[in-house]
């Protein structure tokens, strides 16, 4: 029998996101609600949205029809309850009781808060509950051993609001937060270097590092000065073409491994087929993109890894339209790949795309 939420309780697909995205994150669910037949109330704060649907509509469903991974401004996805006001004399009843209510059981329990400073200041509270919390979760019978995986968060809008939400395994992020934190390499050329990492860690599964980005591979960074991209790509061995008219770190040009050609990313090919193509050029998404779309119709790369630098507004819009540009062109070219995208925690201003080609 499938997991539901019980439907005499008004439910909630809630997601995290970065904060000032909110609209963005909005728009995409309701954009993606409306694919799948289902459309609701749109309710957002600080870095977070949510849409309420009907009382009676089966949001596990919704949430299920849309993975988690094929969303781009969502930095975590959930299955929620109604905010919960609470008393400061006794907050964790109305959050016991909302849970025996609704039937869910789980295997652990996150407290999460909205990337915020607001939100990091509940880091104390949080602390105090979290251990009479899951001690009387346990004695409920709600939070046990077996329980398909299943995760409980607890979201905490502030020290006197929280609403609840479930999250399933292979449709949700393993990241508390939905957030990757790096530790910034000290000897790396610009901090930019991270948004490579964290595509890797997004993108690649780990099991697949050492045969997707081994020894001696051949790489191109359009783009490339200083060096932040150039940096990962000569870390795990591979020789680079650093396409760029400006200067590049002199200790990256000593590796050997790097060949700087001082000409122009959008016009330069390489001279043979590579691994990767990796790019963080800025400049307007749509010459970007067509930029990218001939290197992949032409095949001279296997994988690529760009971003795309978004307007102010309408960013869900353009994400949109790039995508289905790429797609189309892709198909129109009978080349077959694998296309994602997301709004990495280290982006800022941008989405970041990553493609294979499917041989």
């Amino acid at each position: 029998m499938r997991w539901q939420v019980n439907q005499t309780v008004p439910a909630t697909w809630l997601v995290y996101c970065r904060p000032g995205f909110e609209a963005d994150a909005a728009a995409e669910l309701a954009h993606r609600a409306e694919q799948v037949g289902y459309s609701g109330t749109m309710h957002q704060g600080d870095g977070w949205v949510s849409l309420e649907l009907p009382e009676g509509e089966p949001v596990n469903v919704l949430h299920r029809e849309v993975p988690f991974d094929s969303l781009v401004f969502a930095r975590q996805s959930l299955v929620a309850l109604p905010a919960l006001m609470l008393s400061r004399e006794d907050r964790l009843t109305p959050i016991i009781e909302q849970v025996v209510k609704s039937g869910w059981s789980f295997e652990e329990v996150w407290h999460e808060t909205p990337d915020t400073n607001e939100g990091k200041s509940l880091s104390r509270l949080i602390k105090a509950l979290t251990r009479p919390l899951e001690s009387t979760l346990k004695k409920r019978g709600a939070l046990r051993r077996k329980a398909g995986g299943r995760r409980l968060h607890l979201f905490w809008l502030d020290g006197d609001c929280v609403q609840l939400g479930m999250t399933f395994p292979g449709n949700r992020s393993e990241l508390l937060g939905g957030i990757r934190r790096l530790r910034f390499p000290s000897r790396a050329p610009s901090r930019s270097t991270l948004k490579l990492e964290e595509a890797w860690h997004e993108f690649v599964p780990r099991d697949e590092w050492d045969l997707r980005l081994g020894d001696h591979m051949q790489a191109a960074d359009l783009g490339a000065a200083p060096g932040g991209w150039t940096w990962q790509l000569v870390q795990r061995g591979m020789y680079v073409y650093a396409i760029d008219n400006g200067p590049m770190e002199k200790s990256l040009m000593a590796s050997g491994q790097v060949e700087h050609l001082r000409e122009d990313g959008f016009t330069w090919e390489p001279p043979r087929r590579l691994d990767w193509l990796v790019c963080d050029i800025v400049d307007k998404p749509v010459r970007v993109l067509a930029m990218v779309e001939r290197w992949l119709i032409r095949r001279w790369c296997r994988e690529a890894v760009f971003n795309l630098k978004l307007p102010m507004k309408k960013r869900w819009e353009e994400v949109t339209r790039c995508l289905t540009h790429l797609e189309s062109s892709m198909a129109s070219a009978g080349v077959r790949a694998k296309i994602q995208c997301r709004q990495l925690y280290h982006d800022r201003e941008e989405v970041t795309v990553h493609v294979r080609l499917l041989e």
